[in-house]
């Protein structure tokens, strides 16, 4: 049977953990110190953020830290009810661990309402003796401020592209693939610091049997830099009209949105060679677009 391997090359210590040394840092100390916090990961997807709470858990609860570790999903389409109801069941088991611990992991924790919140917060009250929650999330501002209160929050950046780049080699090298560069900058480009989205792209990579550039653009149902260049030198000699009318053609006879189109632009021009003052005016102008099209003005 194929193993995935975003399971696979899931860092199993803190250590291992690519990109977060401060983060690393301070959940070492924990473990040193035998002494938990309630907590609060913050940061995109592909980070780490999962795998860090699984590595926590099991440096500080030792051989049979599955015992007491729940990991539960805020999106879960069967409500806040049920996730409720499965975090008291749990919590009110007897810990059986030197710390006297259980550890309940909550993902995409910003998905639930200010409600739920609320209820979820009257049940870290009420078991704080045994259980310790943790939150994932993209934003910390979309947690609750009693949650906040009662919590230490930990904030996870988005992967660099060295970092990422420097990841994928080592993946790759594990697996016995050639990559050239060329191929591991066009999945820096897809991924945007998401080392989860890299690793699954270069799985599927190694079973198809193709690593050009064109292929991974493709796959990832993103376009290319060179459709960027195309917009961008229209845009630069002066022709406003025609770069509009190719970027409309993007949407409207290739089927992207004007969501990637704009982040796909922001990308490319991070990495073209122009005076800094213009760079800045353009990509605040992206950014300006990019809140008008999310707040639907």
């Amino acid at each position: 049977m194929m193993e995935i391997w975003i399971e696979k090359y899931r860092p199993s210590k803190l250590s291992e953990i690519y990109g977060q040394e401060e983060v690393v840092s301070r959940l070492k100390s924990f473990v040193k110190e035998k002494q938990l916090p309630h907590l609060i990961f913050a940061g995109p997807a592909g980070v780490g953020k999962t795998s860090a709470a699984i590595a926590l858990t099991r440096e500080l609860l030792g051989e049979n830290w599955r015992d007491s570790f729940l990991e539960l999903n805020a999106s879960d389409e069967r409500g806040i009810d049920v996730i409720r109801e499965n975090v008291k069941e749990f919590a009110r088991i007897k810990p059986f661990n030197d710390l006297g611990l259980r550890i309940i992991f909550l993902d995409e924790a910003d998905h639930l309402t200010p409600e739920a919140q609320a209820a979820l917060r009257r049940t870290m009250e009420k078991f704080s003796s045994t259980t310790r929650f943790i939150f994932s999330c993209n934003y910390s501002t979309q947690i609750i401020p009693p949650i906040q209160s009662r919590t230490v929050v930990m904030r996870f950046h988005q992967l660099s592209e060295h970092e990422l780049k420097s990841y994928l080699k080592f993946v790759a090298d594990k697996e016995e693939m050639k990559l050239d560069d060329d191929a591991i900058e066009a999945i820096s480009d897809v991924c945007s610091g998401d080392a989860r989205k890299a690793v699954s792209i270069l799985q599927t990579l190694k079973y198809s049997g193709e690593t050009s550039p064109k292929i991974i653009f493709e796959m990832s149902g993103n376009l290319e830099p060179a459709d960027f260049e195309k917009v961008f030198k229209l845009a630069m000699e002066g022709l406003f009209d025609n770069a509009v009318d190719l970027m409309e053609s993007l949407t409207v006879d290739r089927g992207y949105s004007a969501i990637d189109i704009i982040k796909g632009m922001h990308s490319f021009i991070r990495k073209q060679r122009i005076a800094p003052k213009q760079k800045l005016s353009i990509i605040m102008a992206l950014a300006e677009a990019e809140f008008r099209l999310v707040e639907g003005g």
